[in-house]
């Protein structure tokens, strides 16, 4: 990447994903790398010598990103995004899309997979995510788990229940399914980075999408108890997070359904997140319930603890 002149992605995806697999070997490069900017790249912009060092550092941090619902939407989003720090990610989804997702990574130079999943069939999940981390040598782990499907619309008494279970089994079971099997070599190596999704009823109700809501309101509950479950074994974070109205495939499923949406927010704003959450030092939030748009920057890198501990939790709130 100090090749003077040298400013293509590929290029430093590649030196990068080097330099961090040789880091592993217990040399470290950042010198290297801090010195080979400053001597081959001198007349480089400045930003593009932020972002070489940047990236650097991102790809120091984590080696595997695994995303379920990497087929569209933020997991689509997040799993191209996080490639192009030289994380190598397995996308997941039902559909052939994450083998698409994967294929766009790799024809920029990046490390990806793919494994086409039934997340409804958790058993069946748990056991081919176990087959594919039992084949693969990686350490330091993150997990974004953003598969959700909508499920039936409308009042309880108008709504075939098999549709709240085929929701359940994807967007909580399946999900589960997936970061259990990758739980033995997260707690072996005392590392990972966990993001879970809340939506739309989560806080409040939604009887229109009333299968969904109660699924990402079971994923925050399930996210605080992970954070309990993991909080003495190591280097771990685990959040739930509320993206915001993004306008994705399931947005226009909820407006067509005839659902009201007052604000929407870019995808990069739960991509940034997902970043900044991925790649902390440390994480003064973990096992909460975070929108995109709370101030959760100075709890990231500094050590600092969220002072309130019923702040951003699912809570009964008394007189």
């Amino acid at each position: 990447p100090g090749r003077r002149g040298c400013d293509g992605r590929t290029h430093e995806v590649q030196s990068l994903r080097a330099l961090t697999q040789r880091q592993r070997t217990g040399f470290s490069f950042a010198p290297v790398l801090r010195a080979s900017i400053r001597v081959f790249a001198p007349s480089a912009p400045i930003w593009r010598r932020k972002r070489l060092w940047d990236n650097y550092y991102l790809v120091s941090k984590l080696d595997t990103v695994v995303i379920t619902g990497a087929g569209r939407g933020i997991g689509k989003a997040a799993a191209l995004h996080m490639a192009r720090t030289g994380t190598r990610i397995l996308c997941i989804s039902q559909s052939p899309n994450a083998a698409e997702t994967a294929r766009l990574i790799t024809a920029e130079g990046g490390a990806a997979e793919s494994l086409s999943i039934d997340l409804a069939d958790y058993a069946s999940a748990e056991s081919t995510v176990s087959a594919w981390i039992g084949r693969h040598p990686g350490q330091r782990i993150g997990v974004v788990l953003a598969a959700a499907i909508l499920g039936a619309s409308g009042p309880l008494i108008h709504t075939d229940l098999a549709t709240w279970d085929l929701a359940y089994r994807v967007g909580v079971l399946g999900n589960l399914a997936v970061l259990k099997a990758l739980l033995p070599r997260m707690t072996e190596a005392k590392f990972g980075r966990i993001a879970g999704f809340s939506g739309g009823g989560s806080a409040y109700a939604n009887p229109m999408f009333p299968a969904y809501s109660a699924a990402k309101t079971a994923m925050v509950r399930a996210i605080e108890n992970l954070h309990e479950d993991l909080k003495d074994k190591g280097d771990f974070a685990a959040v739930c997070l509320a993206p915001g109205a993004v306008d994705t495939d399931m947005l226009q499923q909820v407006r067509g359904a005839g659902g009201y949406v007052k604000t929407t927010v870019g995808m990069e704003e739960p991509v940034g997140f997902l970043e900044r959450f991925l790649t902390a030092e440390s994480c003064g939030f973990s096992g909460c319930f975070v929108h995109v748009r709370d101030s959760y920057g100075h709890l990231l890198n500094s050590g600092e603890r969220i002072p309130n501990s019923s702040l951003w939790k699912l809570r009964r709130i008394e007189p």
